[in-house]
């Protein structure tokens, strides 16, 4: 059985050394996963204002995780939290009341920063956010990942033996943990 993950990429940043993550980690995922961006940077900051009629854009975000059997979110740190673009698209994604998109969706969080404590305290910042909106969080093993161009090529090749490895271990436990959720709680 193949699993769809969207995934968020936090930053709006062209050079974004998380997008070059997330593209080492779609190259060592498991055969069966698929993989689709979730894209947040034409998002209009949200408002309960509209909650009783949703831009397009947002209509499509909801959409999109809909569609998708987990969510895979790969965050750089800004000021020790998530950017406020992951935040908007979460707040748009979690409303109107009642119709929240990460209600029991299986997720793994993960992010690269050119510092050597990686992406730890916006992770924990997300995870808050993300426990609030009930989804099903990857606990272990923890990724903060110090990001190296000698290490991450652009196109996401590694050329760390260890490094890739330990990502190709952490895509591995992701895809247990989406199959975990979905035998107990399955998408609908």
């Amino acid at each position: 059985m193949s699993y769809k993950v969207g995934y968020f990429v936090g930053s709006l940043s062209s050079t974004s050394i998380n997008r070059v993550l997330s593209k080492a980690l779609i190259s060592l995922a498991p055969d069966d996963l698929e993989f689709t961006e979730i894209p947040i940077g034409d998002l209009p900051l949200y408002s309960p204002d509209y909650d009783s009629d949703y831009p397009e854009v947002a209509r499509k975000l909801k959409d999109t995780i809909a569609g998708s059997d987990a969510v895979l979110f790969v965050t750089p740190e800004y000021n020790r939290a998530i950017p406020g673009a992951l935040k908007n698209a979460i707040d748009w994604a979690s409303r109107p009341w009642g119709e929240n998109s990460f209600d029991h969706m299986p997720t793994a969080v993960i992010g690269a920063s050119i510092g050597v404590i990686g992406t730890a305290v916006a992770q924990q910042n997300l995870r808050s956010v993300m426990a609030f909106c009930n989804a099903r969080q990857m606990t272990a093993p923890e990724a903060y990942i110090h990001f190296s161009p000698e290490v991450f090529r652009e196109d996401g090749t590694i050329t760390k033996p260890d490094t890739e490895e330990f990502l190709r271990t952490f895509m591995k436990e992701f895809h247990e943990h989406v199959q975990r959720v979905l035998t107990v709680l399955p998408r609908s």
